[in-house]
């Protein structure tokens, strides 16, 4: 089994999940717009949005939609962790995703880490950036 975060968003997710495709150097593998939803009551002026999108990133998915409907909340407890084999490419992507976003942990060395640090993006993403740590 391999949980798959699905992350929903407030009309912005075609660009979020494009951002991340590039800052992981993923590849997208599903966007689908309301519009392409046969059957589904579209709410009007939301066509275009996100019904449905994936991104691959390595061994994982990252899944994400626009909120339709307008009834959810904003994400709020819960991160999405993305472990890095090297603590440069850590920094870079820490460094992306804190661009027009905010820093709540600085990637710095830990005792489990020899990068960990904490960022949530521009649109609103928690993210735990770790690197593993070299074998002893």
């Amino acid at each position: 089994m391999t949980p798959t975060p699905y992350i929903t968003f407030q009309g912005n997710c075609r660009e979020a999940m494009t951002a991340y495709a590039g800052i992981f150097g993923g590849e997208i593998t599903m966007m689908m717009t309301g519009a392409d939803m046969p059957g589904f009551p579209v709410p009007e002026g939301k066509e275009d949005w996100i019904m449905h999108s994936a991104v691959q990133l390595g061994g994982g998915t990252l899944m994400g939609s626009d909120d339709m409907m307008g009834d959810l909340p904003p994400v709020g407890g819960c991160w999405v962790m993305m472990e890095m084999p090297e603590l440069g490419r850590a920094r870079e992507v820490f460094a992306a995703l804190a661009a027009g976003g905010s820093v709540g942990m600085d990637l710095n060395p830990t005792d489990w880490s020899p990068g960990f640090g904490m960022v949530t993006d521009r649109f609103g993403i928690p993210w735990m950036i770790s690197t593993t740590p070299a074998e002893a």
